[in-house]
């Protein structure tokens, strides 16, 4: 293996290390998030070989963020590209294990796509440069969907450019076959990538991020689609075939969300977002957004604005500096095709999501997470073009000392400043913590079991969230949880569960339990 994919292979080990180490002591391995709270529940539910379970007697008081009551059916409003991912996980007793090790395989692919467009050089810095991001870490150590999102994104950039793109930078064809010369083997350790491979992993992959993040599929997929309209014009019928054939996987493997949407819902066209909040939509004008005049350019251009400045600081942490190197970059891939089609992911994914209402959370602008290989890819190609770029031997030694220096004080800013802080500013998000759910795991809480617990809210909707990680969407756990709504409302839950004791539970009384309000 040549040394550089050694380097990659370790920032990869590294990565799976660092963003397990936010899981566990950041996020204790639990829900903090109500979309994390869905895709755990949903994970649960498909990983028994099920889509929906039957809806609670009283669904208001057996309430799952984000999980729906529909005709009779409970059932998560998203898509389950991630949640079956998840599944996995949760049947191997590693659920915390799964977006960490995605988080590896995201830096290996983004050091792939670097080796591919720039040289090896850059992706390595590239893959460094991502694992040093807050924002790739605190994502990549939740329960979100982005990682799994990030390497499909990456995986399918990568698929394209070893269909279409394979003649560049190092590397030649031969007989409809993509030659790899690694970096630092010359010719003499090569490996043949079949065109048929590389073009079903493209479709494959471009579908499967359709059928987890509809939106952030398109966002990824258009300027391929535009290089691809090019190609249809331009190339020969092998290439054209290519193309269509992406096409069309893509677009069967997509098309597949109709098929969830029928099971869940019964119609293949209803939105499950929609059966959540009515106005959760993409588009402008009214019904769309939470605006009372619904969302519209002033406010698709204000939330550009708030997610572009937290990414300034948290993309690479560098104190609203993480755009220093893009020019240099920029100008540095001028000519370099195949880097501006993975740089115009970010860009797209900024447009696209401005054509939706919501704003920029607790973890950053997390919808851009899928284009970070874009930003990372472009401030390594601008580092290394600023420190080679002199004339003569002495300035370009100088340049270089320079631009090392100057990179060596920003990622150690971040390393030692503002990412330790960013990770503790984290822990305990929205008033979730491991510690909530430690009442019922004592021995004197356990031998309530099997028990029914309503939870009267004493700060925020988080006293009874925090509690669901102990209950399985089937409601057979030791115990279950309702959200108190008023003397009449609970005492009706016990004529659902007569075999359970019910109890009332105030968070701000953590050891006592109630037999009556």
């Amino acid at each position: 293996m040549p040394r550089t994919n050694r380097y990659a292979l370790f920032l990869s080990l590294l990565a799976i290390l660092a963003a397990y180490f936010v899981a566990e002591r950041v996020f204790e391995r639990i829900p903090h998030l109500e979309d994390e709270m869905a895709y755990v529940w949903q994970a649960r539910v498909y990983a028994r070989g099920q889509v929906t379970v039957p809806s609670p007697p009283h669904p208001k008081s057996m309430m799952v963020p984000f999980v729906v009551d529909y005709n009779g059916h409970r059932f998560a409003k998203y898509p389950p590209g991630w949640p079956v991912v998840l599944a996995f996980g949760i049947l191997l007793g590693a659920r915390a294990w799964v977006n960490p090790a995605l988080a590896g395989l995201g830096i290996w692919l983004t050091y792939r796509l670097g080796q591919k467009i720039f040289g090896s050089g850059a992706g390595l810095l590239a893959a460094f440069l991502t694992l040093t991001s807050p924002f790739f870490l605190l994502n990549s150590g939740s329960l979100l969907a982005h990682p799994w999102s990030l390497v499909l994104s990456a995986a399918f950039a990568l698929a394209w450019l070893d269909t279409f793109e394979s003649n560049r930078r190092g590397e030649r064809k031969e007989h409809g076959e993509t030659t790899i010369i690694s970096a630092g083997s010359a010719f003499s350790a090569v490996k043949r990538v079949p065109r048929w491979l590389t073009t079903l992993v493209a479709g494959l992959t471009l579908g499967t991020l359709a059928l987890t993040r509809p939106l952030t599929a398109i966002g990824v997929g258009l300027p391929f689609s535009i290089h691809g309209l090019i190609l249809l014009w331009r190339g020969d019928w092998a290439v054209r075939r290519r193309v269509l054939f992406i096409g069309a996987i893509a677009i069967a493997v997509g098309a597949l969300i109709l098929l969830w949407q029928y099971a869940v819902t019964g119609d293949p066209f209803i939105n499950p977002y929609t059966l959540w909040w009515s106005y959760d939509k993409v588009g402008f004008g009214p019904g769309f957004g939470r605006q009372s005049e619904g969302h519209n350019l002033y406010w698709a251009w204000r939330n550009l604005e708030v997610s572009l400045e937290a990414g300034g600081r948290d993309f690479f942490g560098w104190g609203g500096f993480s755009w220093v190197f893009l020019p240099a970059g920029l100008w540095a891939m001028r000519r370099n095709r195949p880097a501006w089609l993975t740089s115009a992911v970010f860009v797209n994914l900024a447009g696209i999501y401005m054509l939706y209402w919501i704003v920029v959370g607790p973890l950053g602008p997390r919808y851009y997470y899928e284009g970070l290989y874009s930003l990372t890819l472009v401030s390594a190609a601008g580092i290394l073009w600023l420190a080679d770029w002199a004339k003569g031997k002495n300035w370009r030694k100088a340049r270089s000392l320079i631009v090392a220096l100057l990179l060596a004080l920003l990622v150690g800013y971040n390393l030692f400043s503002y990412l330790p802080a960013r990770l503790r500013g984290m822990r305990g998000l929205y008033g979730v913590e491991r510690a909530d759910l430690q009442p019922f795991l004592t021995q004197e809480a356990q031998a309530l079991a099997p028990a029914l617990i309503v939870v009267h809210i004493q700060e925020t909707w988080t006293d009874y969230g925090a509690l669901l990680d102990l209950q399985d969407p089937w409601l057979t756990s030791l115990f279950i949880f309702a959200l108190s709504n008023g003397p009449k409302a609970d005492s009706a839950l016990q004529d659902d569960y007569p075999e359970r004791q019910l109890y009332h539970y105030y968070p701000n009384k953590p050891d006592k339990f109630y037999t009556s309000p």
